[in-house]
């Protein structure tokens, strides 16, 4: 396939912050408003919500200075570490159902070192809440509609609170290129328990993108595939574009080893592998290799400023598949 590179010139700018920062800083100019609908279950109560766009164009409100302005996305984090609870949704619990796994036909990711080449179905996420402009990282995953991409849950959403705005995905972001173009979001999906009460322990989301010159993002990037209720302690290899010193976001990283607990707030009931990437990472997927395919079974979502280098994710069970499944079907 022939790349055609668009220019996005500049670097995102460099922030003072270490591992995962959880202070704000920076901003941009009002975003362009998104319309909000909610999705509901069978039984009437709602357990998911999705965001739709309005006609206006994302990709136009994205232009290389506010990429440059783009603050990481994990100072979204900040306040459901900060709570340290959790949800009181009855019935929550992290870990419920059988052991499901979602094979992609379009190909696994590849073995690959620390410093790593672009991946296609790996990229760049952007969007603004109220006056800032952040930037994330995603995969694009398997899915009926060929179009969803796997991020943080506060890439999406608030938690508690409001719907991001002006959400794009960047495939194999490089260097200020994007060889694939820029994909913005039709609908954003997240677990009630992260948007009613930013409980750390659902933190992923779910972004559906329009078309693009006609066609669907996996069909022109690939997909990884899923994996829900795994084992936990699995070895994982986890891709992100860390921003903040001393990276500067402009190139795919990677951090591998094996999941253990945290240590710190056991409550969240996350894993942690050791890795030093910085903020922007947030929303990266975890793959872990099964039967000589990589499937996605998490994503980056927080970090300890001052502490052991390690990033942490959620453990993806049955109410994160229900989100995947409900995006993957819009």
């Amino acid at each position: 396939m022939t790349k055609k590179s668009l220019p996005i010139t500049g670097l995102l700018s460099l922030l003072t912050s270490a591992v995962l920062t959880l202070c704000a800083a920076g901003g941009a100019a009002a975003a362009t408003p998104f319309s909000a609908v909610s999705s509901f279950a069978a039984t009437g109560t709602p357990q998911l919500v999705s965001l739709a766009a309005t006609n206006t164009d994302p990709t136009a409100y994205w232009t290389p200075e506010r990429m440059r302005a783009a603050i990481p996305g994990d100072v979204l984090a900040g306040k459901a570490l900060a709570r340290g609870g959790a949800s009181s949704i009855a019935g929550d619990t992290v870990e419920t159902g059988p052991p499901v796994k979602i094979e992609s036909a379009k190909g696994g990711v590849p073995s690959l070192h620390e410093d790593e080449d672009p991946i296609d179905h790996v990229g760049k996420v952007f969007f603004t809440m109220g006056a800032f402009a952040y930037v994330c990282s995603g995969n694009v995953v398997v899915s009926e509609n060929d179009s969803t991409v796997a991020t943080a849950g506060h890439c999406v959403n608030e938690g508690p609170g409001a719907f991001v705005r002006n959400f794009v995905f960047v495939p194999a972001y490089l260097n200020g290129t994007a060889p694939y173009g820029i994909w913005p979001a039709k609908a954003l999906y997240t677990t009630t328990q992260w948007r009613t009460a930013g409980d750390i322990r659902y933190d992923t989301g779910f972004a559906v993108t329009a078309t693009l010159n006609g066609k669907h993002l996996a069909d022109v990037v690939g997909a990884s595939g899923v994996e829900f209720n795994a084992d936990r302690g699995l070895s994982y290899q986890a891709f992100g574009y860390p921003a903040a010193p001393p990276f500067d976001g402009q190139s795919l990283k990677s951090c591998s080893g094996d999941a253990t607990k945290d240590p710190i707030n056991p409550q969240f009931k996350a894993q942690g592998i050791p890795c030093d990437m910085t903020g922007g990472s947030s929303g990266g997927p975890w793959m872990v290799d099964s039967e000589h395919d990589s499937f996605q079974n998490s994503i980056t979502s927080y970090g300890y400023l001052g502490g052991p280098a390690v990033i942490y994710g959620p453990y993806w069970g049955s109410v994160i598949r229900d989100a995947y499944e409900l995006a993957s079907t819009s």
